[in-house]
């Protein structure tokens, strides 16, 4: 017997690609008739095409109505001002997920605006602003700023550069471009569309200070080629390119010289002062200091900083300002300060000197109080009787008309400062690795 296609069959009832063979008997070729007669249908037992296509359908506007219903549950986003059009402002920042860029994130778009982030993630972390994820207002994107960006914007804080020692000793040459190259990109983008732009250095361009306060005409005292020469000389060449566009291609530029800063988000590995001692203290393991424990630093308090940043943006004022706390003391008072805080049995021992360790850090805020109107709000002093107290409830308390009874306990903002969730500890204990993790985008090429 001879076997032939059948062609042309309907999908469905004679399978797929609509084919049916027929057996031809050896003496000739079946009638039409016969042909229907023997057919046998393919998708006997199972969903006729139409009947799936019905399905198909059905499924659809099950997840339109699914759609349709996420849209009615409200996200819980923190509460935002309304602004209208001519106040709104689209607002760029580099480095947004990071420590103090995710605390301007905060601040900008409870004000009103719109805010993008710009993060290479190499030392931010995407928790930080995750609460902002999905607000129409508010959009991430993974970038880094050695590469131009093309966007329209009305502002731009440029923040992208690993900060702390560890971070920026780390990949010393990826430090540089960040702050030569993609200073340069964001100079660039603020020129093309017509953006004022707010480039936050650092009061490391003052080195190892030869006097003090430090006041924004001291030019410095910087090694060129020591081990944090790549960041503390990388912020100056920042500083000269940002004049250079000013006057060469008209950018509306702003400089702020930041002086140290602790608050929640803080990276709890990042090797700085505050974040070191208080780890140390949450494990109960000895306080390092390095040297001999009297070089002096003058620490805010995250908002702080971030009002003088917004202040700064908006004033007319475009020489460099020094934004930081002016109230000073030594390392090993602020050992002493957080061991007590903190209680447990840690010990305070003294180790090497780091090289080209300043002896004395404190910022001159003439310039800040005369142009910008600011001065901290949240002061830190190691003196009971002073805004800093210390009861016996164990509560850690600063005496602030803006935020009276900021911090409700000293071992939850210690948590916080350290980006550790409260009740940790336990974890933090048993699980080593924690301290061992390596830097998000360590693996960044140069």
């Amino acid at each position: 017997m001879g076997e032939t296609d059948w062609g042309g069959g309907v999908p469905g009832e004679f399978g797929v690609g609509g084919t049916q063979k027929r057996t031809e008997p050896a003496g000739g070729t079946q009638t039409e008739k016969e042909v229907t007669k023997n057919r046998v249908p393919v998708f006997e037992g199972h969903l006729h095409i139409k009947e799936i296509h019905e399905a198909q359908n059905q499924i659809r506007e099950l997840e339109k109505k699914i759609k349709e219903l996420e849209a009615r549950i409200p996200q819980r986003f923190p509460d935002v001002k309304f602004l209208n059009y001519r106040s709104k402002k689209r607002i760029l920042i580099t480095g947004g997920a990071g420590f103090v860029g995710s605390h301007l994130v905060d601040q900008l778009m409870i004000a009103g605006h719109e805010v993008i982030v710009a993060d290479n993630f190499f030392t931010g972390r995407k928790r930080n602003v995750e609460h902002w994820i999905g607000h129409e207002n508010f959009e991430l994107i993974h970038h880094d700023i050695v590469n131009p960006l093309f966007i329209e914007v009305d502002e731009i804080y440029h923040l992208a550069s690993p900060a702390s020692p560890p971070h920026y000793m780390y990949n010393p040459v990826k430090t540089i471009k960040t702050n030569t190259v993609g200073t340069i990109n964001m100079l660039g983008l603020a020129k093309r569309v017509g953006a004022r732009v707010l480039i936050a250095s650092t009061s490391e361009v003052y080195g190892d200070p030869e006097v003090h306060p430090q006041p924004e005409t001291y030019w410095g005292h910087v090694n060129p080629i020591g081990p944090r020469a790549c960041y503390d000389e990388g912020k100056r060449v920042s500083e000269t390119l940002s004049y250079a566009y000013a006057r060469q291609e008209k950018v509306d530029v702003r400089v702020a010289r930041i002086f140290n800063t602790y608050g929640p988000r803080m990276h709890m590995n990042d090797g700085r002062v505050v974040s070191n001692f208080i780890l140390q203290s949450l494990k109960n393991e000895t306080i390092t200091i390095y040297g001999h424990g009297k070089q002096t630093r003058s620490f805010q308090y995250v908002s702080d900083l971030v009002d003088g940043l917004v202040g700064l943006m908006a004033s007319n004022y475009s020489l460099p300002i020094n934004i930081g706390n002016p109230i000073e003391h030594t390392i090993e008072e602020f050992a002493i300060l957080i061991k007590k805080l903190v209680g447990g049995p840690s010990k305070i021992e003294q180790t090497s000197a780091v090289e080209d360790d300043p002896q004395r850090r404190k910022p001159d805020i003439k310039r800040a109080k005369t142009y910008l109107g600011w001065e901290p709000k949240v002061w830190c002093v190691l003196y009971d009787k002073g805004p800093l107290s210390w009861s016996n409830d164990k509560e850690f308390l600063v005496t602030s008309p803006e935020v009276p009874g900021l911090i409700p306990t000293a071992s939850r903002f210690f948590y916080e400062t350290v980006g550790l969730e409260w009740g940790q500890l336990s974890l933090l204990r048993a699980n080593e690795e924690l301290l061992e993790q390596k830097n998000s985008g360590s693996n960044l090429e140069n």
